[in-house]
């Protein structure tokens, strides 16, 4: 059986909650007292599962998330085709996300963008999957698989929601994601030139001129490619001539007897 979208009861939510800056997530008791009211209107007595989701989000608010998860979890299980498992989804996730357990939180944004494709709530929860990401990146001398997840998942936002709230933030961060992308290939050009293999470092330091020009660390990389221009102009050769030494240099660490043999 197919859930059903609460997609009016989300967008009250979304609207009391989200904003851009923190984009916290976080809501007071307005959309749920809307809601409750709205189902005591068209439905009478308030359900079990809307008194759990006071409950629910009464620790959400407070930041009581550990406890607000237990809940959220009995909303899910228990109801599982009631419009407010849809939102136990949800706040399962952000859950996770407001304790700092963002590598907990994305499956769970995932799972319920797989879940509920056409819910109102999909550019925000796209935007929480780069969020994860974004706090997830590290310094420029480190691996940047994170930085560029980020930057592919704020990208599929803008793409899909070019109108959405989302929008100027997630553009504020892919800036800076690539400006940190820019600045790892500088750290490594630079560890090349320190080791000696020059010809690699230009290699990295021409990635930043073609790719990141937008950044600041861009002109940085021009002056240092000036720095080493004789080999900038002739980097083919360079390599190519390196790689014979190299393979030069490990043909002289054989054994003499296997010097005899080609292969």
């Amino acid at each position: 059986m197919k859930r059903t979208h609460i997609n009016f009861f989300l967008i009250l939510a979304l609207a009391a909650s989200l904003t851009l800056g923190g984009c916290s997530g976080k809501s007071g008791d307005s959309w749920v007292k809307r809601l409750f009211s709205h189902k005591q209107e068209q439905e009478g007595p308030i359900p079990p599962e809307a008194q759990l989701t006071a409950k629910a989000m009464h620790y959400f608010d407070i930041g009581r998330y550990l406890l607000a998860e237990e809940e959220f979890k009995k909303i899910r299980d228990r109801y599982p085709f009631s419009p407010y498992a849809t939102v136990a989804e949800l706040r399962l996730a952000d859950c996770k996300y407001y304790q700092g357990l963002y590598e907990e939180a994305i499956p769970l944004y995932q799972d319920f963008e797989n879940l509920h494709p056409t819910n109102d709530a999909i550019p925000y929860v796209i935007f929480q999957i780069g969020s994860c990401y974004y706090h997830l990146m590290d310094t420029p001398d480190r691996d940047q698989t994170s930085t560029h997840k980020m930057i592919e998942t704020y990208t599929r936002l803008i793409r899909r929601y070019p109108d959405s709230p989302f929008t100027v933030e997630a553009q504020k961060r892919i800036k800076e994601g690539r400006a940190l992308l820019a600045e790892h290939e500088y750290v490594v050009a630079e560890w090349y030139l320190r080791t000696d293999h020059v010809p690699q470092a230009i290699k990295r330091l021409e990635n930043i001129i073609t790719l990141y020009p937008d950044t600041p660390i861009y002109h940085k990389a021009v002056m240092k490619i000036a720095e080493h221009k004789d080999v900038a102009e002739h980097l083919d050769e360079y390599i190519k001539a390196q790689e014979e030494k190299e393979r030069k240099k490990q043909l002289m660490a054989k054994p003499w007897w296997k010097k005899l043999w080609p292969f």
